[in-house]
């Protein structure tokens, strides 16, 4: 097994919000990791123009990446503007392939906001494609069929669009990455005064290691965690293929109510 962890999600923080302490651990256990933000982050400001906050998001998440340890990958599309249609599958597929990810960490099928559950749909479809060699990328890449196994972080605040709680079937112990999770966030600095007057947040890094901590309760264990659910196999991996608490021996548990 190729040990390459991908999390691929909309937006520039959305890594460090709900899956950054897991990349670090899995890091920390020799394996490549790759953060995608697939999404250019300008409507997050009400201090910029379009051109500059692009610019300053990107180098925000650069920052990150490289405090990581990861491998960063440029947006392809703006904010509000991540559809799932055949262009945007094309596109999505070609960087899958180009990463060949044993294991992905995405967004919830169910989640508060369209472009995170567009590009849930996205990752998905592009794994699942990922050995179809009549399947042409853009740009084309020849296909790979080694397994791969989706792991989907809870949306944000816990709850899907509908204002339900969303259990996971996993928690994972990120009390001893909490820190680190918070430094990577912290580079995000221009999301501070979005996040206060667009979601009434306060102080984003308290909003975060708050999160954390909620997970961490629900998982009845853990100080901080992060939670997930993981993807039907099919079409993706063997039924036992389940690579995530394996990496990460002794540091996850499945969730109690399940």
């Amino acid at each position: 097994m190729q040990k390459t962890a991908l999390a691929a999600v909309a937006h520039p923080d959305d890594i460090e919000f709900m899956m950054a302490g897991t990349m670090l651990l899995l890091k920390e256990r020799g394996w490549d990791i790759h953060f995608w933000n697939l999404a250019d982050g300008y409507l997050g400001t009400i201090d910029y123009g379009r051109e500059e906050i692009i610019r300053i998001r990107a180098e925000e998440a650069v920052q990150s990446a490289n405090a990581a340890g990861a491998v960063a990958h440029p947006a392809l599309f703006g904010d509000l503007g991540i559809f799932y249609d055949a262009p945007s599958l094309a596109v999505t597929a070609s960087v899958l392939r180009l990463v060949r990810p044993s294991l992905i960490l995405t967004h919830s099928p169910s989640d508060y906001m369209e472009d995170h559950q567009n590009v849930c749909r996205l990752i998905v479809t592009a794994a699942f494609s990922r050995g179809m060699p009549n399947y042409i990328t853009t740009p084309p890449l020849a296909p790979w069929s080694d397994p791969v196994r989706i792991y989907h972080s809870l949306p944000h605040g816990l709850r899907d669009g509908l204002g339900r709680v969303v259990e996971p079937d996993l928690f994972v112990d990120i009390s001893a990455t909490i820190q680190k999770k918070k430094d990577l966030l912290a580079c995000h600095e221009s999301q501070k005064n979005w996040l206060d007057a667009s979601q009434g947040m306060g102080a984003y890094l308290e909003e975060m290691e708050g999160l954390c901590g909620a997970m961490g309760t629900m998982s009845g264990q853990f100080t901080h965690a992060e939670a997930f659910l993981r993807h039907n196999h099919l079409g993706f991996c063997p039924p036992d293929f389940d690579p995530l608490p394996a990496a990460i021996s002794g540091l996850s548990i499945p969730n109690p109510k399940s």
